[in-house]
């Protein structure tokens, strides 16, 4: 589809929940269908694809607008928890420290019509910068097979390829990487 480049990248806000709702499971069962099985996507859909009120609610969670709608969504943590909606936990995650852990790359999810047209790299951009400021030194993420190539084409290289759970016990493999910022 033919979109005009024009969009907005601000931090998301509580209001947006509804709207990132819509969009995780949408962009996860259309852009990661060459990937994983639908079983894997939907096993994987609340525990390890979903809204996390947390980085919302630490101001760390961006959303990538376009006439007033969100296009894509991305974000840091400066806690403990790698991946996951909220749904999979039952408290808040502990802080990190910036001077001994890795500030936590955090929940890319893009609507298809909107996928390769630079709202990721953007976001990542903004992440790191975040990062910097906010005193860490690296970052760290698990990336689905499908966001891989975006990682690795902004210098994260993979450390190893783990099973997450989902759902029933269901499993889909995702790539941690790193990567030093300064």
């Amino acid at each position: 589809m033919n979109h005009e480049m024009n969009w907005s990248l601000r931090p998301a806000r509580m209001a947006d929940v509804p709207a990132l709702a819509e969009l995780i499971p949408l962009s996860a069962r259309t852009l990661l269908a060459p990937y994983y099985s639908t079983q894997q996507i939907e096993a994987a859909l609340g525990p390890i694809f979903g809204v996390d009120r947390q980085l919302i609610a630490d101001g760390t969670f961006f959303a990538a607008e376009h006439a007033g709608v969100i296009r894509e969504c991305g974000g840091w943590s400066k806690r403990k928890s790698l991946f996951g909606g909220d749904a999979a936990r039952a408290a808040v995650d502990a802080l990190l420290d910036p001077a001994a852990d890795f500030a936590r790359i955090r929940a890319f999810f893009i609507h298809p019509d909107w996928s390769r047209r630079g709202l990721g790299k953007a976001i990542l951009m903004a992440c790191e910068s975040a990062i910097l400021a906010a005193g860490f030194a690296r970052a760290e993420l698990v990336a689905t097979l499908g966001g891989e190539p975006l990682y690795r084409s902004c210098g994260y290289p993979e450390v190893e390829r783990r099973e997450l759970s989902g759902v029933g016990g269901i499993t889909l493999t995702g790539v941690c990487m790193s990567k030093r910022l300064r």
